[in-house]
């Protein structure tokens, strides 16, 4: 079955500045960027020797300004798509000072809490930004591959969606999480979210429990299962488990789709014996066939770096043309936002104690 995988690319693409040298930015962002071809007019980084060696790594980034004014006034000369790959709580004092009109792409998640999201939408729309924030999962080729499937009536009316994570992460990676209040919803599963919004839209109602693990007690909630209800045959779960020290035998991955025609289930192979991963998987079953056995689609590439250019993508070629969606767009992500509150305060209003039943 051939369906397309990547997303279209801008024709006449804008070059990019970044600000920002962590690993999202050498892992995933200049990666993606080099393979779609797009240019990096530069870097700026607080510590000047992160982007200097990010610089000596790609190509494509031209230089390393000394100031962020410096950068901005670059970026504002050439047109430039501004990329922010910051720590959650600072996208608001940046995007103040971006020049009004600007296109920016942010890096999720859209502020630490709903509050910030609100600051962060308001200003974008206050400044008339081009904004749209970095959640990428819908772009990864596996997730565009089910929609288009989807789109064409395949696997007929989804009824049911389910994404399973049972892994081991190596949260010491990422230092900055150790002081924060929310962890496993905010930072992770907010991705899964999104992507469930993509299909479906906003649920009807939420609900959710995310607690610590035993062995991570100075670490926020890393354990999450949330039913996400839309109507009376329509439900999506999102269960994570990000504390199987186990091995990778029994580890797991996967988003399956069910639909009234057939189903789908991809291993999102990221997750799995992280940071170097799984090869991701794709695999469909629709009733009409009679053979027994699932199908495979051959999948080229994976969530890290290749989704990275759907955002950044998509994002131009909605700067360049009005008239293209941009589904990723900041008040779209504020959805998401509101969403990601839901579960939080879902989880913690807690259950029915069966003491309380008489």
């Amino acid at each position: 079955m051939e369906i397309v995988q990547q997303p279209k690319l801008p024709k006449n693409p804008l070059p990019i500045v970044v600000i920002g040298a962590g690993g999202i930015i050498k892992d995933a962002h200049l990666p993606a960027y080099t393979m779609a071809g797009f240019k990096v007019l530069g870097i700026y980084n607080k510590t000047k020797s992160k982007a200097e060696a990010l610089k000596k790594e790609f190509d494509i980034v031209d230089k390393v300004y000394n100031t962020l004014n410096e950068l901005i006034a670059d970026g504002k000369k050439h047109n430039a798509v501004f990329d922010l790959a910051l720590p959650a709580g600072l996208h608001s004092e940046i995007l103040e000072q971006l020049p009004d009109g600007s296109p920016v792409l942010i890096q999720k998640p859209m502020g630490e809490n709903l509050e910030e999201a609100k600051q962060i939408l308001e200003i974008c729309q206050r400044k008339n930004l081009v904004s749209a924030v970095n959640f990428q999962l819908p772009y990864a080729p596996y997730n565009m591959v089910a929609k288009e499937m989807i789109n064409r009536g395949l696997i007929g009316d989804v009824y049911d969606m389910e994404l399973m994570v049972c892994v081991y992460t190596p949260w010491h990676l990422w230092d900055f999480l150790f002081q924060l209040p929310r962890v496993e919803i905010l930072y992770h599963s907010v991705h899964y979210l999104d992507l469930i919004r993509s299909f479906l839209g906003n649920p009807k109602k939420i609900y959710a429990s995310t607690l610590k693990h035993p062995k991570m007690k100075d670490l926020a909630s890393t354990r999450t299962t949330m039913i996400l209800d839309y109507d009376e045959y329509t439900q999506a779960r999102v269960i994570t488990n990000h504390g199987h020290e186990f091995g990778l035998q029994h580890q797991q991955s996967y988003f399956k789709i069910e639909g009234t025609k057939g189903a789908i289930k991809i291993r999102i192979g990221l997750s799995m014996n992280y940071p170097k991963g799984l090869p991701a998987k794709f695999e469909y079953k629709l009733l009409d066939d009679k053979q027994d056995a699932w199908k495979e689609i051959e999948i080229k590439g994976g969530w890290f770096p290749e989704s990275f250019i759907g955002t950044m993508a998509g994002l131009q070629n909605h700067v360049l043309d009005r008239s293209i969606p941009l589904p990723h767009s900041t008040k779209n992500a504020y959805e998401t936002m509101k969403l990601v509150e839901a579960a939080y305060r879902s989880s913690e209003k807690g259950g029915v104690a069966p003491t309380d039943i008489e």
